[in-house]
Order: structure tokens, then C-alpha cells, then sequence
């Protein structure tokens, strides 16, 4: 097979990673913020009801320990939502692994994708998190919400560039068909 009759172009670079990590979690905090105001209200909960009925109240060890722990774990459920999810971006594709005990990965290559679309609310721009939703051909995963990504304009601008790059590389042409005309009755 000569170098003209392969469908594209081989690869010119070696891939590289531009982020590999979970989603950050101060985007977490800044969407589940009742949660980690609830576990602090349980954990607080035995002194403010020590102080609403009377400072000299006895309430028993454990109570305060139960308050505290059912407050952390609901402190730990954003955490533990952030920690779920690992996304690895690279110039050719883009991996999601899933799962705390199990793990499921997916997999888009960037010369699927078919257009990119950036979210940052005004509490995500005061963080510098932010989301980044791509649009696909992919069968398994037509829509991806990359959540909590730190630099996150920065990683859409790159990928915007990827993606261009990947479809020439490829020899991918995107085709706009006129719209079909209107059935007649």
C-alpha cells in the first residue's frame, strides 16, 4: 500500500496530555453548597440545641460524635462525587473513567467531534472551573460534559484548535446539506 492510497495521513506528533485529572472540587462546592452547609448544620446541631434549651445542659459524648460524623459524611458526599469521575484530554481523543468500586471508561476521538460548547457561571469564573460540553458523532456518546475543569477556557480554545487539526489531518470535510424540501401533499 503506497503512502497515496491510505485513507489519511499518519500521525505527525506524539500524543499529548493537556489535562489528566478529576474534576476540581471547589466546582463542586460552588454546585452542591447545601450539601456542605447541611453536614455543617448536623454537626453543629447538638451545641445549638445545647445553647437553645439551656447552657447547662448535659448532652451525652456519642451524640456529638454522631453529629459530627453524619455531618462529615454528607461534607464527603461532594468530594466523593468529584473523585467518581477521571477525564484524560489529550491532542487525539478524550477518556472518562467512571466509578468508585467498578469502572467504565468511554472514549471519544477528536475527529468525531462536532462542535464545542463553553459554560462558566460568574461564581465558576470567580473559582477558575468551568465546563466544557462536546457535541459528537460518536454512537456510545453523542453529548459529554466535561465538569469542574481548572483553566477551563484555556482547554476549550486548545481543543477547538485540536479538533481542526485532527479532522485535516484525517482528511475529514464536513458537508452542509441544503435543508430537504417540504413534502407534498
Amino acid at each position: 500500500m503506497t503512502q497515496t492510497d491510505r485513507p489519511h495521513r499518519p500521525a505527525d506528533d506524539q500524543e499529548v496530555v493537556y489535562y489528566q485529572g478529576s474534576p476540581m472540587l471547589r466546582f463542586e462546592l460552588a454546585s452542591g453548597w447545601p450539601w456542605a452547609l447541611f453536614g455543617i448544620v448536623i454537626a453543629l446541631a447538638p451545641l445549638l440545641i445545647k445553647l437553645a434549651i439551656s447552657p447547662n445542659t448535659q448532652i451525652i459524648w456519642w451524640v456529638y460524635l454522631a453529629a459530627i460524623v453524619i455531618g462529615v459524611a454528607f461534607a464527603l458526599i461532594l468530594w466523593l462525587k468529584s473523585k467518581r469521575i477521571r477525564y484524560r484530554i489529550t491532542n487525539y481523543r478524550i477518556d472518562i473513567e467512571r466509578g468508585l468500586l467498578s469502572r467504565t471508561i468511554d472514549t471519544i476521538e477528536l475527529w468525531h467531534v462536532e462542535d464545542l460548547k463553553f459554560r462558566q457561571s460568574f461564581l465558576h469564573r470567580l473559582l477558575d472551573v468551568g465546563t466544557i460540553q462536546i457535541l459528537s458523532r460518536d454512537e456510545t456518546t453523542p453529548t459529554l460534559e466535561l465538569k469542574g475543569l481548572p483553566n477551563p477556557r484555556q482547554i476549550f480554545q486548545t481543543l477547538e484548535q485540536r479538533v481542526i487539526a485532527v479532522k485535516r489531518q484525517r482528511g475529514v470535510v464536513k458537508m452542509d446539506l441544503p435543508p430537504a424540501p417540504p413534502a407534498q401533499t
